[in-house]
């Protein structure tokens, strides 16, 4: 493939192979089909748990091992490390819910919505918008009202903004806080005192007032002017982020002290300081932007690299977030890092197709290329759940997985953006054809059962998870990212994957 102007390849590298559950290819022939096990007892026992899960009696509290050494937090400078507790951001919300399978639907309304929010932005990057045409003019007089913001700026982030969360620290003294966690957001924000509109959270709301550190963003400071859309009221910054369901958050753009946990502190990091903020983001007090923007978190700290492993969603265990810490190595998978230069929010990686029970699907490898405009490609970002591929990609992926489980016991014929579900009622374990992603330079991941076949309610139905999408642009979502740490070297341009690191 031959990549566009507004696409550069930064490396090249190989990305190894790896199982997490018994190969089968021992103990069957090589005309067999290849597959691997899923236990559904075990991911029926995390759907009941998860309802019943009571955060304030629960790990959230805790200190992951290693990370008590610090009793006081130390300033840092950019290559020193930072660790925070990740968490599913369902252990704070979960218990809002009826049942399971309600659970389920709310989750894939938000992803909807997050899908389609990264889609507008994208296209919006390549076709040239120019949103600083979009930013209305405002005298220091004028009242910031949210109607006075409604441009179209989408984030990365969409309804939920996000399915991952740390708790981290913002102003002197520290105040902690629960913030989602986003690879697709630059910007960083979190709910304030005095609250016009905002939504419930779990921690108190932030009192800038209490903050000896915080200090207000004249409206000529970089970083306002960095902002996508911004206002100006009595010489100060003013913010607006809007998300792809039509949420939003609206305030005053300062710095603060960030702590993160006991391992260290940094100061006058820009953050959204949100009065009015609107949307079912439900549990935490606002997001921590990890994308590839100026105003991200890791840009801000001046991060070589940052890691995440993901717990299973519906677990109520913890991993964590590292920030110049986890060093690849020998035995790591590595992919090549591919940036867009029209728009520098999105992590991308190179994806050529799939097999499934060992058989390459047929897919033309056009499906997954970057166009002349810099349009399509495909982006790893944490924060969309299921995995969305153009659908003639799509179509081919569960067409062939499809025609490997024929003797499956088929359940529902869809439920919401899946199609192809089973009935594992009756089962403890189920062998299952394995599904692998092809990245370019010729190498691949096996998946494990429980990263494509997900419980949609606690009575034993599973369905496929992958979903079609009309856009030109795939995204591989965290429900296929679980169990493995993820880092993202910034210096040397690499993603590393480590199965069982969480």
């Amino acid at each position: 493939m031959a990549f566009s102007p507004f696409f550069s390849l930064i490396s090249v590298v190989t990305l190894s192979l790896f199982l997490t559950s018994t190969d089968a290819s021992s103990r069957y022939p090589s005309t067999s089909p290849k597959t691997t096990v899923l236990d559904v007892a075990s991911s029926l026992q995390q759907t009941q748990h998860i309802l019943s899960h009571d955060p304030a009696r629960s790990s959230l509290t805790t200190t992951r091992p290693g990370l008590e050494s610090l009793s006081d937090p130390v300033y840092l400078n950019s290559s020193s490390p930072l660790s925070l507790e990740l968490h599913s951001r369902d252990t704070l919300v979960a218990s809002q819910h009826k049942d399971y399978k309600s659970l389920v639907l709310s989750r894939l309304e938000r992803d909807s919505s997050r899908v389609a929010g990264i889609a507008t932005k994208i296209r919006f990057a390549v076709e040239g918008i120019d949103r600083s045409d979009l930013k209305p003019v405002y005298s220091d007089e004028t009242r910031f009202q949210p109607e006075d913001l409604t441009t179209p700026v989408i984030s990365g982030a969409g309804q939920g903004s996000g399915e991952y969360f740390s708790k981290i620290g913002v102003g002197t003294p520290a105040k902690e806080m629960y913030m989602v966690l986003d690879t697709g957001s630059d910007v960083n924000w979190m709910q304030c005192q005095p609250c016009s509109d905002c939504y419930q959270q779990s921690d108190p709301i932030f009192d800038p007032a209490s903050s000896s550190t915080y200090k207000s963003l004249t409206c000529s400071d970089p970083k306002c002017e960095s902002l996508q859309t911004s206002a100006c009221r009595s010489n100060k910054c003013l913010y607006q982020v809007s998300y792809g369901d039509g949420s939003f958050t609206v305030g005053d753009y300062a710095t603060d002290t960030v702590t993160f946990g006991s391992s260290g502190k940094v100061d006058n990091v820009g953050l959204g300081c949100g009065h009015d903020n609107e949307g079912l983001f439900t549990g935490a007090a606002g997001l921590l932007g990890l994308g590839g923007g100026a105003l991200s978190m890791t840009n801000q700290i001046k991060a070589t690299s940052f890691s995440y492993c993901l717990v299973d969603r519906d677990s109520t265990k913890s991993s964590s977030l590292d920030f110049n810490s986890v060093k690849l190595g020998s035995g790591d998978a590595t992919a090549p890092l591919l940036r867009n230069r029209k728009i520098d929010t999105f992590y991308y990686v190179g994806l050529s197709g799939f097999s499934v029970g060992g058989q390459k699907v047929s897919i033309p490898s056009s499906v997954f290329e970057v166009d002349e405009s810099g349009g399509g490609g495909v982006i790893l970002d944490c924060g969309t759940a299921v995995t969305r591929l153009q659908t003639v990609a799509y179509d081919s992926l569960r067409d062939s997985f499809a025609k490997l489980t024929t003797n499956l016991k088929k359940g529902t014929s869809s439920i919401s953006l899946f199609d192809t579900c089973y009935d594992f009622s009756s089962l403890s374990t189920v062998k299952v054809p394995t599904v692998r992603f092809h990245f370019t330079g010729g190498k691949s991941l096996d998946l494990p059962a429980k990263n494509y076949l997900i419980p949609v309610d606690d009575a034993g139905t599973f369905c496929f998870a992958f979903a079609p999408t009309q856009s030109s642009l795939s995204i591989i979502g965290n429900v296929q990212q679980q169990g493995t740490r993820i880092t993202y070297d910034l210096a040397k341009n690499l993603i590393g994957l480590s199965a069982n690191q969480c």
